[in-house]
């Protein structure tokens, strides 16, 4: 059993904070002050997050704003996500933990295998659909990550649900994921560029028919509450981790502030550097 620290944060925060915070966590993992840290989170208001590198461009900006939502870039890649009526997770650690260790890949199929057995605790036949269709991700041209493939996607009934990215960096690595419990999976397009309404209304109906919510895959609503703690059952199971409940430390709490207002709040920028 590890010793890993446990984050609960089912307050809904704005997007600027929520990356801030995992970022100042991943500084302090590294630094050796904070244990490896499982965090649940939620957003408010809805935010609309970037890949790394995705082009702001793919953003209809008038549109976000007359929504009333905001817009974030995250430190990970990827494709964009409308964070709202979800569970987010972050997996947080130094570059030393065991868990982690090996290829990106190797890591990443190790949490798959905890997130797999906590959508299952919830009544989900989820699977590990494996390393397909990544060349294929690469060449496209769709904004919006859960039409995109990935690897090791995990899916139910062949459909989408739970979307991860990983980042690795000299202090440490970071993998998050939003968990859509309910809600119209389709709003995210209406704060997207397309040429016209056509288009929109073709991408609507190819994202539905490649993802979906708990809610629309269980037939019943599932609550914050209850995905966390099938998240936390799971990950002590499966990963054998000793999750200690815990706080954000002074330090983190001011770094994030830091982070949320000279980085954050300012897609138009990239966010933490990566290496490989």
């Amino acid at each position: 059993m590890n010793t890993w620290r446990l984050l609960l944060h089912p307050t809904p925060a704005r997007g600027a904070w929520n990356m801030a915070a995992d970022e100042a966590i991943l500084e302090a993992c590294g630094r050796g002050e904070s244990l490896p840290t499982l965090r649940l989170y939620a957003w408010a208001p809805s935010c609309l997050s970037l890949g790394y590198a995705q082009p702001l461009t793919d953003v209809d900006l008038p549109r976000l704003q007359s929504r009333g939502w905001d817009l974030v870039r995250r430190p990970t890649g990827g494709r964009a996500v409308l964070h709202t009526d979800e569970l987010t997770y972050s997996v947080i650690a130094p570059l030393g933990e065991p868990r982690l260790s090996g290829t990106l890949l190797d890591s990443y199929q190790r949490l798959a295998n905890a997130l797999v057995a906590a959508l299952r605790a919830l009544g989900l036949p989820a699977e590990i659909e494996g390393e397909s269709h990544s060349a294929a991700a690469g060449r496209t041209v769709n904004p919006v990550c859960f039409d995109v493939p990935s690897t090791y996607e995990i899916t139910v009934r062949g459909k989408k649900l739970l979307g991860s990215a990983q980042s690795r960096r000299r202090d440490g690595i970071l993998q998050h994921g939003s968990l859509p419990l309910t809600g119209d999976l389709t709003r995210i397009l209406q704060a997207l560029s397309y040429p016209d309404e056509e288009r929109r209304a073709r991408a609507a109906s190819r994202l539905l028919d490649r993802a979906a919510t708990v809610e629309a895959l269980l037939g019943r609503p599932v609550t914050w509450e209850e995905a966390a703690q099938a998240f936390i059952g799971t990950f002590r199971e499966v990963l054998q981790l000793d999750l200690q409940p815990g706080e954000l430390t002074p330090r983190e709490s001011a770094r994030a502030a830091e982070l949320a207002e000279t980085k954050y709040a300012h897609p138009e920028r990239k966010g933490i550097s990566r290496v490989s």
